[in-house]
């Protein structure tokens, strides 16, 4: 069993947190599939101290979610620490951004540019320890900013010398963006410099990428992100596997689709059917990947507006 501070985790397979893909609806998925921690998309730091409306369906959660991490980012200690004191009611952990690519957050001087400012990095994650005491706080950030600054070893000593509960490791740079190859030897190494938990992350697609992972690198356990997308069931199989060695099959045409409607479902119950329907155009594209006439089944899920729709469709794939 892993500990994050006061909390202990039921297995070793978390989800990482995606913009855009780990709402609400989609953790109750993860929930059901038995994953050991889910997270929210990563919310401003800013954003929550100017009231920003958008945050709320970020901060909502599902009746009985735990354990649940919610995900900031931000560059300024004192409002990090502060609106995280002030959202902590209702989350388990605080995980902090301290690896997101996208060029908005990095030209702010958030996500992986605090990379490049370990001492600022630094105070972030002190002033939060401080603060939010006992409850845990993680970070996740990168292998580095860019292949001339490669340092994530020394980034996750700072991380354990500033009170942080665990660490997830991307293993690529910020330059890479998701392009490439994961480098999961760096995995090893930050693994091999601190004594707490390290998950991985990066190229992590099947049950048998987390248990090749865990067993090359080292590391406490995984954190998978793409490898779920419309693929909620990596989750269940993962543990699964890592637990007993048992491979369980991959799921069905019509499990993918009953699967589709259901996640559909949820999504309209927690956003509205207004939000939600656009947003489960993606899902719908990833959860039919890879069956017959997929390509033009894409072209004709764009013009799905309700969730009746989005159910007769999916009845006559």
């Amino acid at each position: 069993m892993i500990r994050l501070g006061n909390i202990t985790l039921k297995n070793n397979v978390i989800m990482a947190p995606m913009a855009g893909i780990t709402d609400t609806a989609y953790r109750v998925l993860l929930e059901e599939m038995g994953v050991a921690l889910t997270s929210t998309e990563m919310v401003s730091a800013k954003g929550i101290f100017y009231n920003n409306r958008n945050n709320h369906l970020i901060l909502q959660t599902a009746e009985n979610e735990h354990p649940i991490a919610v995900q900031l980012f931000g560059s300024d200690p004192m409002i990090m620490a502060r609106m995280a004191e002030r959202i902590a009611p209702g989350f388990d952990v605080i995980d902090v951004n301290m690896g997101c690519p996208v060029p908005k957050i990095v030209n702010n001087g958030e996500g992986s540019a605090l990379m490049k400012k370990p001492d600022l990095a630094f105070q972030i994650l002190d002033m939060m320890v401080r603060v939010l005491s006992p409850m845990p706080v993680t970070v996740k950030f990168r292998k580095g900013f860019d292949d001339k600054h490669v340092n994530a070893v020394e980034f996750a000593k700072m991380a354990e010398q500033a009170g942080v509960a665990a660490i997830t490791l991307h293993g690529r740079t910020r330059a890479q963006m998701y392009s490439g190859q994961a480098d999961w030897d760096v995995i090893r190494q930050v693994k091999e410099a601190v004594r707490i938990p390290v998950f991985g992350n990066g190229d992590i697609f099947s049950p048998e990428d987390a248990k090749r992972m865990i067993d090359e690198t080292g590391c406490d356990g995984v954190a998978i992100a793409r490898g779920a997308k419309g693929n909620p069931w990596l989750i269940r199989r993962t543990i699964r596997y890592l637990e007993s060695g048992e491979l369980l099959p991959e799921p069905t045409p019509e499990e993918r689709k009953a699967m589709a409607v259901r996640h559909a479902e949820l999504a309209v119950r927690f956003k509205g059917e207004k939000l939600a329907i656009p947003e489960m155009r993606k899902h719908l594209a990833w959860y039919t990947s890879g069956l017959p006439g997929a390509a033009k089944l894409r072209v004709e899920m764009n013009v799905i507006n309700s969730l009746d729709e989005l159910r007769d469709f999916v009845g006559k794939m």
